[in-house]
């Protein structure tokens, strides 16, 4: 799997965050995961005319167990309904630009040294 990690990161460090995305991400359902949206803007050639398998999202695993305080944000671009179409593909350049852009506002808002 095609991922960016952020690993070294203090209990505290990771509240931080857990609190961050609780804010602009939507909880997926599982402790530590969350969904990162991408608006219909930044659809690749993938998702276009697979309106009825969106939205789609960047999935984040925020995992806090002492030793492995990270987070793991995949580049998988996946559908909320549907878990195998061809619409699921890895992020165009574009939509790394997001991923990386909402990360780096994360980091330093939350003040976070990893």
């Amino acid at each position: 799997m095609r991922q960016l990690v952020i690993d070294d990161l203090t209990q505290e460090e990771c509240a931080n965050i857990d609190n961050y995305l609780k804010r602009t991400a939507r909880p997926a359902g599982m402790e530590g995961m969350f969904w990162l949206r991408l608006s219909d803007d930044l659809l690749g050639e993938a998702q276009q005319g697979h309106q009825g398998c969106g939205p789609f999202y960047f999935a984040l695993e925020l995992s806090n167990h002492p030793g492995r305080e990270r987070l793991s944000c995949e580049l998988l671009v996946r559908s909320e309904s549907n878990l195998h179409c061809t619409c699921i593909s890895y992020a165009t350049p574009l939509q790394r630009d997001f991923l990386l852009r909402f990360l780096d506002r994360m980091l330093a808002e939350e003040q976070i040294r990893a």
